[in-house]
């Protein structure tokens, strides 16, 4: 999904040799083949970090109403099954307009609970495949009930100050690294990766060793 198109070539083919490779230990050797602007950029001023000292932050753009985010799905699960201990993963709901809110309230209504790794996955299911129209509070909260979850506590939760901030924080953070489209990285708020598949999470490799180079 594309707020605008891309008007710096960030899509265009080129780069990695080896660009659906996920191993870590492929990374240092790749570097040499990524092209600043069309595999990743860097930003002028950096993005706020939430990881600890010694942590290389990864963050994931993403919109649950984005055929291209559900199907990038897999790829970054399977990338945080082998992903080193120095890495951590920050997913982060965009905001292109105000009708993603009530899905970027969701996302962290749903951490709040402690819900994500039990309905983050059924979230997307349930709008590409089973074609459910869940974009509304109300429409929200009626699927969430026959997730099993209690009604009353989740809307507590939904319609809470910490959650209203934590969405109003995942914004500010989307225009720092100047997302473009769903599904892209952040690394280390130093550098911004537009989706390509598989090859998103090649190209964040690199980048992840370059940054712990120093």
């Amino acid at each position: 999904m594309q707020r605008r198109n891309f008007s710096r070539a960030l899509l265009a083919s080129g780069g990695l040799a080896a660009a659906g490779t996920l191993g870590w230990g492929t990374a240092q050797a790749q570097i040499a083949g990524l092209k600043e602007g069309t595999d990743y950029l860097r930003l002028a001023r950096p993005a706020p970090v939430d990881s600890a000292a010694g942590q290389v932050e990864v963050v994931e753009f993403f919109a649950y109403t984005c055929i291209h985010c559900y199907n990038f799905e897999p790829h970054i699960t399977e990338w945080l099954k082998k992903k080193p201990a120095h890495v951590t993963l920050r997913r982060t709901p965009v905001a292109f307009s105000d009708a993603f809110l009530p899905l970027q309230r969701l996302y962290y209504a749903l951490e709040a609970m402690g819900q994500v790794d039990a309905l983050h996955d059924k979230v997307f299911k349930a709008i590409h495949i089973d074609k459910q129209r869940i974009t509304t509070p109300d429409a929200i909260t009626n699927w969430i009930e026959k997730q099993g979850v209690d009604r009353a506590k989740f809307t507590e939760f939904y319609n809470s100050f910490a959650v209203a901030g934590k969405a109003r924080r995942a914004t500010q953070l989307q225009e720092a690294y100047q997302v473009e489209g769903t599904p892209a990285l952040g690394v280390a708020g130093r550098f911004y990766i537009p989706g390509q598949g598989a090859r998103t999470l090649a190209v964040a490799n690199a980048l992840i060793a370059e940054v712990r180079k120093g």
